[in-house]
């Protein structure tokens, strides 16, 4: 069995999460057992999800036990199996954490699944055809429910769930509109992505400045937001936010390390009787084959053209999820472990 590099979390982050949280670990990998099949890693998914885990603290998923492997999706290649169900060489998508092979009870109900690539990638099954895609479908088609002629906005628009949040609203024939960081990912948006109009958050000290911006770029108000970021870009939206208009929470990546993001106006939410909701892909799963029934179309169409971050190799994880965390990464951000 080959030799095994994996990366734990070390210790919790004080704040600001750190490189040095992490430690590289090299381990043997266990032989099989009736039932299991060792996979081969080809890709990790980095996603902002991981930075609470890190913390122990309550959240919607359990803390990431200290010493132990990070969580993160995967996807590989079957190199040994003791499982009728799977053939060496079979094309997996997983849960195999931040290492280079896993050992997987493919028995276990929704721990290893087969995916097709001969016109999906390997790789866009963590990204669009993965659980990012899943998440931007469930939010507009079971939260927002948007209907043609409306206003869609989603923020953090040119990483995984944005992009494909652009292909899904434009299916339904939504006017939408991104809000994402610098000219480079706004300009993509529009050209790439299809986006009505995507706005440059950087450009906007404050709230009521990007609200002014916001108001030029959804003439006719906001019928439905997906939120991944909060504080000042939700402070701006809300007041932009049609009556009976439909918000989506998905994150609030501008408060993982740990900041309060408090509301300015949120008498909004009364005064417009607007539905707000959070929610849980991993809680849907009933929805996902629906839903990747319909992205890996828009993936094979060409009609969703996602990019991708891709670091080399499992020792770049740290500073790539890092760099997530602070928006350097322009699409999906992936690891590239062989």
């Amino acid at each position: 069995m080959p030799q095994n590099k994996q990366i734990h979390l070390d210790q919790r982050p004080q704040g600001e999460a750190l490189a040095s949280n992490f430690k590289l670990v090299v381990g043997e990998t266990p032989p099989l057992k009736e039932g299991e099949v060792l996979v081969q890693h080809h890709f990790l998914s980095l996603d902002p999800y991981m930075r609470g885990r890190m913390n122990d603290a309550k959240s919607y998923a359990q803390p990431q036990a200290l010493g132990q492997t990070m969580g993160g999706g995967t996807v590989g290649e079957v190199i040994e199996s003791r499982n009728a169900k799977f053939n060496v060489g079979d094309k997996v998508v997983g849960m195999g954490g931040w290492q280079q092979y896993s050992v997987v009870d493919a028995d276990q109900m929704g721990a290893l699944r087969k995916v097709d690539t001969r016109h999906v990638p390997l790789s866009a099954y963590l990204g669009a055809v993965g659980m990012p895609g899943v998440t931007a479908w469930y939010g507009l088609v079971k939260i927002i429910e948007p209907k043609v002629g409306q206003t869609m906005v989603v923020s953090a628009a040119t990483g995984a769930v944005g992009s494909a949040f652009a292909a899904l609203s434009k299916a339904r024939g939504c006017r939408t509109v991104g809000i994402a960081g610098g000219p480079d990912k706004c300009r993509y948006a529009v050209e790439e992505l299809g986006f009505d109009a995507c706005i440059d958050y950087k450009l906007y000290q404050d709230a009521n400045s990007l609200s002014r911006a916001l108001k030029e770029a959804c003439p006719a108000g906001v019928d439905g937001y997906f939120e991944n970021v909060g504080g000042m870009v939700l402070d701006a939206v809300l007041s932009r936010m049609n009556a009976f208009g439909r918000i989506a929470v998905c994150g609030m990546i501008a408060g993982y390390n740990g900041a309060p993001l408090p509301m300015t106006y949120p008498a909004l939410i009364l005064m417009n009787r607007l539905k707000v909701q959070g929610f849980i892909v991993s809680e849907h799963m009933e929805f996902w084959p629906e839903a990747l029934k319909e992205l890996g179309t828009l993936v094979a169409s060409g009609t969703l053209r996602a990019r991708e971050s891709i670091a080399q190799g499992l020792e770049a994880a740290p500073e790539a999820f890092l760099g997530l965390l602070k928006g350097k990464n322009f699409g999906k951000q992936l690891v590239k472990l062989c």
